[in-house]
C-alpha cells in the first residue's frame, strides 16, 4: 500500500503576504502563468485567509496579483492524486474528490473569511479565478480586467462555486448566457451586470483598493463579520430563518466593544473609534 505525499506548501514568492494598516495583502505571484493557480498555492491561499479570521490584528483582506492576469483559471499539474485512487488510474469519485478539496475550498475559505475581503483585479478573471474574484465581498477591476467563465470552451461543467455564485449575482438567465457560451465579459460590462463594485484605471487599482480596504479595517470588524455571514446567508434560507439569524446577530453583536462605542458616539455627538472587539 502506498501513500500519498501532502502536497508541500507553495513558495513563499508564489503567494505573496504581508499586513500592513491592519489589512492583509495576499497577492498570487506567477505572472508568467497569468497566475494559474496550483494546488499548493490555494492551499496557502486557504491557510492564509484562515489565520486573517483568527488574527485580530487583521481587519480587512485584499486578494490581487501580479503582472497582466489575475488568475487564469486552474493549473492542476502540480495537483496530488486524488486520494483513493489506485496506480494513478482514474476511478469513480477521483473528480469530485478533486473538486471538493481543491476549488470549493477556495471559494468556501473566501465566504467564510471573517472579515471583509476585496477583490482587486489587475487583469483576465478565468475559470476559478472568476469565481474567486466573485466570491470577494467586494469587487474592485481594473480597466483592463475581464471575467470568463471559460469552462464550456473546455467542455466542462462550472466547478469552485460557479453555479453558486452567479445566479446570485447575476439571476438564472444572464448567468446561464455567461455559462453556455464563455464569452469574456469586459470590466465596464462586468460592472453594469453587478460583477463588479467599481471599474478603475490600471494605475490606480492598488490606490483604490488600499483606501477600500483601510476604511474597513477601521469600521467594527465584528458587525461587518455578521453582516456579511446574514448577507451570505439570507441568499439560502427562508425569511424567518433570515430574520432569526438577523436577531441572533445583533443580540451577540451589542457584547462588542465597537458596539458600545457606537452607540456612545451618537450620544456623544462625536466620531466613533473602532477597535475591532
Amino acid at each position: 500500500m502506498t501513500t500519498t505525499p501532502a502536497p508541500a506548501p507553495a513558495p513563499e514568492d508564489e503567494v505573496l503576504h504581508r499586513t500592513d494598516s491592519g489589512v492583509a495583502w495576499i497577492t498570487l505571484n506567477r505572472p508568467d502563468a497569468m497566475n494559474a493557480v496550483t494546488w499548493d498555492q490555494r492551499e496557502r491561499v486557504i491557510a492564509l485567509l484562515a489565520d486573517a479570521s483568527a488574527d485580530p490584528a487583521v481587519r480587512a483582506v485584499v486578494i490581487t496579483a501580479t503582472g497582466k492576469g489575475f488568475c487564469a483559471g486552474a493549473d492542476l499539474r502540480g495537483a496530488p492524486p486524488a486520494q483513493g485512487s489506485s496506480g494513478g488510474e482514474r476511478v469513480a469519485g477521483d473528480v469530485a474528490r478533486m473538486i471538493r478539496l481543491g476549488a470549493q475550498r477556495l471559494i468556501t475559505a473566501v465566504l467564510d473569511c471573517e472579515k471583509p475581503v476585496i477583490a482587486a483585479v489587475n487583469g483576465t478573471a478565468a475559470g476559478i479565478g472568476a469565481h474567486l474574484a466573485l466570491a470577494c465581498d467586494l469587487v474592485i477591476a481594473a480597466e483592463t480586467a475581464r471575467f470568463i467563465e471559460v469552462f464550456v470552451r473546455r467542455g466542462l461543467v462550472p466547478d469552485g462555486g460557479g453555479a453558486y455564485l452567479l445566479p446570485r449575482l447575476l439571476g438564472p438567465q444572464k448567468a446561464k448566457e455567461l455559462m453556455f457560451f464563455g464569452d469574456a465579459v469586459p470590466a465596464a460590462e462586468a460592472e453594469r451586470l453587478g460583477l463588479v463594485n467599481k471599474v478603475v484605471p490600471a494605475e490606480e487599482l492598488e490606490q483604490t483598493a488600499r483606501a477600500w480596504a483601510e476604511r474597513l479595517a477601521q469600521g467594527p470588524t465584528r458587525a461587518i463579520a455578521m453582516t456579511k455571514q446574514l448577507v451570505n446567508a439570507s441568499l439560502d434560507g427562508d425569511r424567518a430563518a433570515a430574520l432569526a439569524a438577523e436577531a441572533t446577530a445583533q443580540e451577540i453583536n451589542m457584547t462588542t466593544a465597537d458596539a458600545n462605542e457606537g452607540v456612545a458616539s451618537f450620544v456623544e455627538r462625536r466620531t466613533p473609534k473602532y477597535l475591532g472587539k
